[in-house]
Formats: C-alpha cells, sequence, structure tokens
C-alpha cells in the first residue's frame, strides 16, 4: 500500500532506483540535445549561405530502390526512418515506465499523463483559435505545437546550469514520452491520408515474430532486425508513417525477466538492454541527423522572418508552444492539485512548474515532422512552419532558463540533500527515509 506521502503530495521524490536510471537517461538526453542543436545550426547556417542550392540539393537526393517505392529523399528517410529509431526508444521507455518503474502506481502516472494531455491539447487549441478564419488548409497544422523535445528541454537545462530536483526531471521526462506516445497516435490518426489494409494486415506477421522472439529473450540482430525491417516497410506501405511501426516495435518487448531467467531480482530486463544500445543511437545520430534535415529553412534575414512570422500558421504554431504549452501543463497541474487536495512537495514551489511547463514548449523534433506531414516538405507553408517551431521553441527555452535560474539556489539545496549518502552504501540517505 502507497503511504500517506505518496498519495497527498505532487512529485513526491521516486525510489533511488529509478532516480539513478533517470539521471542516466538525462545524461545521454544531454548529449544527443548538444547534438541536435549542432545539426540545426549547421542546416539554418548553410540553407542561409550562398551554398543553400546544395544543402537543399543534398536534402532532397534520392536514394533506395524504386522497386520496393523506396526511392525515397535523404530528408524523408531521415524523418521516415531515423525517427523509426526514435519511437522504438520511446515505446520501450514508455512500457518500462508503466510495468516496472515508479508509474505503474496509478497515483504516481496521473499527473504526468494527464499533464501531457493537457500539454496537447491547450496549444492546439490556441493553434485552432489563431488560425480558425485563415482558411487555405491552415488547421491542418493543429498538432504542431503538441509535442515536446525531452532531448533539447535537457540540452538547455545543461546550459544554464540548473540542479532541477529529481522529481521534476522524472516528471519532465514521463510527460516528455506520454507525448510523444500521444504524438505518434495523432500522426497515425489525422495525418494518414490514404490506407492500404493488405500492407497493414501483413505488418502483423513479421510484428508478430518480432513479437515471439523478444518474449522468449531471442537478442539475436539477424533474427531481430530483418523482423523490425519489415514491420517497418509494410506499415509505410500501408499509408501509415512510418515511425508508428518503431513504437509498436518497442511495446513487444518484455520489461521484466521469465522467472526461468530469474524473474524481476536478476536485473534488468530485455527492454532495458536494448534501450542502452539503442538510446544512444537514437540521441546521437538518429534525432541529430533529422534536425539537420528538418531544421534547413531559408529565413531570408529580418525581413524575411517577419514575414514568416506574418503568416497566421506560424504565430499559432509560437502561441501553442510558448502560451498554449505553459498553461496547459502548469494549468492541469494545478487542477489535479486542487481536486485531490494534494501539496508540493518539500522545497518545491509553483515557481518551479511554471518553468517546467515552459520547457515543454520546446516542440522541434516532432513539431518538424507534424509540419512536414501537415504542409509537405515542398509546400509554400513549410518554410513558414519551420519558422515557426524554431521561434516558438527558442523562446520557451529562453523564458524556462529565466524562470529557472530563479530558482537554482534552491535546487542546489535540494541536490545537495538528495546526494548525501553518510553512511556511504551507494545509496543517498534521502532515499532511505
Amino acid at each position: 500500500m502507497s503511504d500517506p506521502q505518496t498519495r497527498s503530495t505532487l512529485f513526491p521524490r521516486g525510489s533511488w532506483a529509478e532516480t539513478a536510471r533517470i539521471s542516466d537517461i538525462l545524461r545521454k538526453e544531454t548529449v544527443g540535445g548538444a547534438l541536435l542543436l549542432i545539426g540545426s545550426v549547421i542546416a539554418l547556417v548553410w540553407a542561409n549561405s550562398p551554398w543553400s542550392d546544395s544543402y537543399t540539393a543534398l536534402r532532397d537526393f534520392p536514394v533506395g530502390p524504386a522497386s520496393l517505392h523506396l526511392n525515397l529523399s535523404l530528408g524523408t528517410w531521415a524523418a521516415d526512418g531515423l525517427l523509426a529509431i526514435f519511437f522504438f526508444v520511446v515505446g520501450l521507455e514508455l512500457k518500462r515506465e508503466f510495468v516496472a518503474g515508479d508509474l505503474r502506481d496509478p497515483r504516481r502516472a496521473a499527473l504526468p499523463i494527464a499533464a501531457a494531455v493537457g500539454g496537447m491539447a491547450v496549444p492546439a487549441l490556441v493553434f485552432v483559435l489563431v488560425n480558425a478564419r485563415t482558411g487555405d488548409g491552415a488547421l491542418a497544422g493543429w498538432a504542431i505545437p503538441t509535442a515536446t523535445d525531452i532531448a533539447f528541454a535537457v540540452a538547455v537545462l545543461a546550459i544554464v546550469s540548473t540542479h532541477l530536483p529529481a522529481a521534476l526531471r522524472t516528471f519532465l521526462l514521463t510527460l516528455a514520452v506520454v507525448d510523444d506516445l500521444l504524438a505518434v497516435t495523432v500522426i497515425a490518426v489525422f495525418y494518414t491520408e490514404e490506407l492500404a489494409f493488405g500492407p497493414l494486415l501483413l505488418a502483423l506477421i513479421p510484428l508478430a515474430l518480432f513479437t515471439v522472439a523478444v518474449q522468449r529473450r531471442v537478442r539475436s540482430w539477424w533474427i531481430l532486425l530483418p523482423l523490425a525491417g519489415a514491420t517497418w516497410f509494410l506499415v509505410h506501405e500501408s499509408g501509415i508513417h512510418a515511425t508508428v511501426a518503431g513504437v509498436l516495435l518497442g511495446f513487444a518487448v518484455p520489461v521484466i525477466r521469465s522467472q526461468k531467467s530469474g524473474g524481476p531480482a536478476a536485473g534488468p530486463g530485455l527492454a532495458e538492454h536494448f534501450e542502452h544500445r539503442i538510446r544512444p543511437i537514437s540521441a546521437g545520430f538518429a534525432v541529430p541527423l533529422f534536425a539537420f534535415f528538418a531544421a534547413g529553412v531559408t529565413v531570408g534575414g529580418f525581413s524575411g522572418l517577419s514575414t514568416s512570422l506574418r503568416d497566421p500558421v506560424a504565430l499559432g504554431i509560437v502561441a501553442g508552444l510558448v502560451i498554449g504549452k505553459a498553461v496547459g501543463i502548469f494549468g492541469t497541474t494545478y487542477l489535479m492539485s486542487r481536486f485531490t487536495r494534494a501539496t508540493l512537495d518539500s522545497g518545491l514551489a509553483w515557481l518551479d512548474v511554471l518553468g517546467v511547463a515552459l520547457l515543454g514548449g520546446i516542440g522541434f523534433t516532432v513539431s518538424l515532422l507534424v509540419g512536414d506531414l501537415a504542409f509537405g516538405m515542398e509546400s509554400m507553408r513549410a518554410d513558414h512552419v519551420k519558422v515557426g517551431v524554431l521561434t516558438g521553441s527558442v523562446t520557451a527555452a529562453v523564458l524556462a532558463s529565466a524562470v529557472l535560474r530563479v530558482r537554482n539556489g534552491a535546487y542546489r539545496t535540494i541536490a545537495l540533500q538528495e546526494s548525501q549518502d553518510d553512511d556511504g552504501d551507494g545509496i543517498p540517505d534521502v532515499y532511505q527515509r
């Protein structure tokens, strides 16, 4: 049975094992976030240089067998292929959180799930309100400002050197993972123009074989990789965005060791094993390369920037990411507190929640992906969408940094408490009380 403190406190401190695991994940995401920023800056500089045509030619260079309908541009391969790796890790992480993590307790899971839903619904509403009379298919972009980019967010935390408490870091990561799952659901449901049931049904065959293999704890890449590739290909052929295959494959992987292998007490399960192997590829290669191909927008100087931001679609994206995300996440958290009569954990303040909510407005990766799906990579609005995503994400990052830096002194005190180990057993004392 959960103790009363857990039931009546928002952002309670979790177990040491889960805190240590999440800290390790965020360290990897920090490196990935730095590479993402580097790739984005290179793309922006290149796309606005005298050699911009070479960037466009590289992004649009076709690769792959035409006979299999895979003669895709490098930019499309990055969006459809590399991001499937990212969403595979999302599937692994989400399943692990709810099967073996602290969030297997429904009371602990309720807050980040509700905050993720609020953090998607309000930005979408803000976008729709801004573009209600725009016309010309503008409302197709309603889902663009609904995503949170965890790599970008933790990179911002690293840059501003804030010691964000473990409970808030866990909340931010879980919110972003749930957010990504909701985003891929939106992509599958609302951005599938034509659905081919034949390939979709055929995709169940390699997916089922992959599931059987991992449930039997098979780790051989020469078995799993072809099955995963076949699933990805058939989902791609069905008309559903291929990143959905990544999530489905991640959900198939078992989290807890079988009894034959020693059960939960025997150590990490297959999901955590895959996560350790695949996350560095996702964070260090797949997402930064996608950002490189997706962020290269020709701004055209200050006049071009102002022209882009006069487009209601771009304004809706900026307002959704900066205002909608903050209101959605903060507002939902506050309402959960009021309805459940829960209070903030000791040492935390509502200003901390606002800072995390503003961090949630860093949409970037998935927002750029949804923008491409909503308006196309070559449409007239494509550049305006990218300017809106970049402007909104950077603005949210700056505001979040300013808010969190105000509280950094309090965070240092909490960090000291969470690292003190007087008995020298390797587990901070605060997690043993």
